[in-house]
């Protein structure tokens, strides 16, 4: 089984920020692999979507938890599902990279993601794999609260199918 999760905030209005490109990629992969919608597990505090793709197992997961504590999340998530962490999938926004940039990368530390931090903490290990999507840096305080302008949204919206295309591609060549 494969657990591939977004990383974002919960609620309206954190929508379509830089910090919830985690959430927009399961979204789009949701419907793409036309998996079921995606319901609220209160026990793994994360709204979940599970079914098949390429003939595994998947679990598609939103954690609720807000991003600076959703190792809460990911750690129930691999004991409830008895999930083995080098087959999680970690989605999130990446100021290190240039919008529009992507990285996949393993055993990696956080980099200053306060989101992907939570997470090692709480699994007590880096071994899990990262699919890092480039926001771009800035000074400005609560830049990664703000939406993407026009302009950045095209960039965004093909960088989004790549995304999409790697993570198949990574998921019918890899046995996992």
């Amino acid at each position: 089984m494969i657990l591939i999760v977004g990383l974002g905030n919960p609620g309206e209005e954190f929508e379509k920020t830089r910090h919830n490109l985690g959430f927009r990629v399961l979204d789009l992969l949701q419907k793409k692999w036309s998996l079921p919608p995606f319901v609220l597990n209160k026990t793994v505090f994360s709204l979940i979507s599970k079914g098949k793709f390429s003939e595994k197992e998947i679990i598609l997961a939103k954690p609720q938890t807000f991003m600076n504590l959703s190792g809460k999340a990911v750690k129930s998530l691999k004991k409830k599902f008895k999930i083995k962490t080098k087959n999680i999938i970690i989605i999130h926004d990446e100021m290190d990279l240039p919008l529009g940039k992507t990285k996949f990368s393993f055993k990696k530390g956080a980099a200053g993601h306060k989101g992907v931090s939570s997470i090692i903490q709480s699994l007590k290990t880096k071994n899990f794999f990262r699919y890092r999507i480039g926001i771009g840096k800035e000074k400005r305080e609560n830049f990664v609260l703000e939406k993407f302008s026009k302009e950045e949204e095209k960039i965004l919206k093909e960088t989004i199918k790549k995304t999409l295309l790697d993570l198949e591609n990574y998921l019918k060549k890899n046995q996992v």
